[in-house]
């Protein structure tokens, strides 16, 4: 897998991405923080945590299986 590929994205799937980064920074932030019960701050993060790292699977697969679209050709 080559990862220094250019791909293009659509604002949604930025989106997406920065939701999911959040979430997974969100839950990791619980879990080491110490505001909420442990019970509640423990339950709560992991939860967070493990939906953020599930939802990135699905969504590194479309990004790298996606075609490359035509290249809009620049004007010079």
């Amino acid at each position: 897998m080559d990862i220094s590929k250019t791909k293009s994205l659509t604002m949604p799937e930025i989106a997406l991405i920065g939701v999911t980064r959040g979430a997974i920074g969100f839950g990791a932030g619980l879990l080491l923080a110490g505001k909420f019960k442990r019970e509640s701050r423990r339950l709560l993060g992991w939860s967070l945590f493990l939906s953020g790292v599930a939802s990135t699977i699905p969504i590194a697969l479309h990004l790298f299986g996606k075609q490359k679209t035509a290249a809009v050709p620049s004007i010079e």
